[in-house]
């Protein structure tokens, strides 16, 4: 048998100094890293993933994981994590699997974007002291107002009052701009879905249900759901599509696009069989491609029948993956009868993707966000739709400019689960989660507290609400609304003048 060429990627100390042989560590690690034997703990580091749960739970600060420096000759090529990727599948034969984001060096547009702040002629103005609108509308927007004049008579004299003519399409009321993104049932537990609830219940938003349908034990919180359709229609019925605000048709994932979904057998438990109408332990698989939906014409079709189910009184999303082409793909969207689309980037978390396609495939949210927003205004469309952007939103900075790049509202999904307690390991596929929010293990699901979590992503959505209205009284405005698609209020920095004109924003001094 060929020994493995490449050490473990973290080193796993235990400080005998400092160890009390309390065996927390073995208990809590969901990996098997520690075992006791003896009066010392033994570590198995190629097994660790730095979740780092038993670094933040040592009562004696005895534990410390590192990266490995030990990987060999130094290459530019030839890093220690492609070595390892190359030795993985030359033991497996299989496909690399990841959670979470794209994990290159990719640019960031965001960090290259700043904020034109307003100053005397143009003065800012003081959000606490002068209100300031962060309330938006999400669906499509009429053309034009209609009114009905018709006459009244009060206190004795007649007067004219107007009746508005036009009917008006369902919207979502957001009191924020910030919505959770879709993570499904069984790719999260039960107690990550409740406290995603609970936070977007207090904060006036909504959460997705992601594809793995909606448990009864959620259905007290329709009010704030947007129950999801995707290629596997898991879960999806009548019920399941009349408990939510507002339903969302997955055509594609910013951290896979071109493909399907994989939720292993190993997470489908009986109370995620159920919800999912699967067979206990099966793999729940997700074709790449809606098998009715080959056109935009096939798109309308399914898109008034969801209408029809839910008696036309929610507006219907369309989740797309950030690509080369995605603003003519939004533009036929926005001629199909649907109300929104969500633009999913490349940097956008998953609980389980092919590595390769997770660092390869698809592009940065920033330009889509102005691509689509230019090509919907070009062509007459931008009140049929709206615009919801997410794929790695980590700041309220990051929500501000997506605005002001174009979009009426921002999804955020991993900022959520690191609000929880996710550490970012990229295990979320295995089930083995150590903070209790990507498994189904119910002896790690328990480690959730669900008022805890819930109060934790609650606060950093009011959080993050408030530096948006800062922000918004810096660059002179005082409404959300006022904001979208404001892009003199964005500067670029460093950024090339194809980069610039992409974005559709000036240089830095300009």
């Amino acid at each position: 048998m060929i020994p493995s060429t490449v050490p473990p990627k973290y080193k796993v100390f235990v400080d005998p100094e400092r160890c009390m042989l309390c065996e927390r560590c073995t208990t809590e690690c969901s990996w098997g890293v520690y075992r006791r034997q003896g009066n010392k703990i033994l570590t198995y580091p190629n097994r660790c993933g730095a979740c780092l749960r038993c670094v933040s739970l040592c009562p004696r600060d005895a534990i410390t994981v590192t990266l490995n420096q030990s990987c060999g000759r130094e290459h530019p090529v030839w890093t220690p994590e492609v070595k390892q990727d190359v030795v993985t599948q030359a033991k497996s034969g299989c496909i690399l699997l990841s959670g979470m984001g794209n994990a290159k060096e990719y640019p960031i547009y965001f960090d290259k974007i700043v904020l034109d702040a307003c100053q005397v002629t143009n003065p800012s103005i003081d959000p606490l002291r002068e209100p300031m609108e962060l309330r938006t509308y999400v669906g499509k927007k009429p053309e034009k107002l209609e009114f009905d004049y018709v006459e009244d008579e009060i206190d004795g004299k007649k007067v004219k009052k107007a009746k508005l003519k036009t009917k008006i399409a369902p919207n979502l009321k957001l009191d924020t701009p910030i919505m959770i993104g879709h993570m499904s049932y069984g790719a999260l537990s039960l107690n990550s879905h409740k406290a995603m609830a609970k936070a977007v219940k207090e904060c006036g938003t909504f959460m997705g249900t992601g594809e793995g349908g909606l448990h009864r034990d959620l259905y007290g919180y329709s009010d704030n759901v947007i129950t999801q359709v995707a290629s596997g229609r898991f879960g999806v019925n009548s019920e399941y599509l009349n408990k939510g605000a507002a339903i969302e048709i997955k055509i594609g994932q910013g951290a896979k696009p071109g493909i399907g979904g994989h939720l292993p057998g190993e997470k489908v438990s009986a109370e995620v069989s159920m919800t999912r109408m699967i067979p206990q332990g099966s793999d729940a698989i997700s074709p790449a491609p809606h098998h009715d939906i080959y056109s935009i014409e096939d798109l309308a079709q399914l898109i008034r029948s969801l209408k029809e189910a839910t008696r036309w009184k929610m507006p219907v999303f369309v989740k797309i993956s950030a690509v080369h082409n995605v603003s003519a793909i939004a533009n036929g969207i926005a001629t199909s009868d649907a109300d929104a689309v969500v633009i999913d980037g490349f940097k956008g978390g998953t609980g389980a993707a092919p590595k390769v396609f997770r660092d390869n495939v698809g592009i940065p949210i920033e330009v889509a966000i102005a691509a689509v927003d230019d090509r919907l205004r070009e062509q007459g469309n931008r009140h049929k739709i709206s615009i919801i952007a997410s794929g790695g939103i980590r700041n309220s900075a990051d929500v501000f400019k997506s605005i002001a790049l174009g979009a009426d509202a921002v999804y955020i999904g991993t900022a959520a689960m690191v609000a929880m307690g996710c550490t970012v390991c990229g295990r979320c596929y295995t089930g083995q989660c150590a903070w209790g929010i990507a498994t189904q293990k119910p002896e790690l699901v328990k480690r959730l507290e669900v008022d805890d979590a819930a109060r934790r992503v609650a606060n950093l959505i009011h959080a993050w609400t408030h530096e948006i209205q800062e922000l918004l009284g810096a660059a002179g405005i005082n409404s959300i609304e006022s904001l979208r698609g404001n892009r003199d209020r964005l500067r670029g920095v460093g950024l090339s003048e194809i980069e610039l004109n992409t974005l559709g924003i000036k240089q830095a001094g300009m």
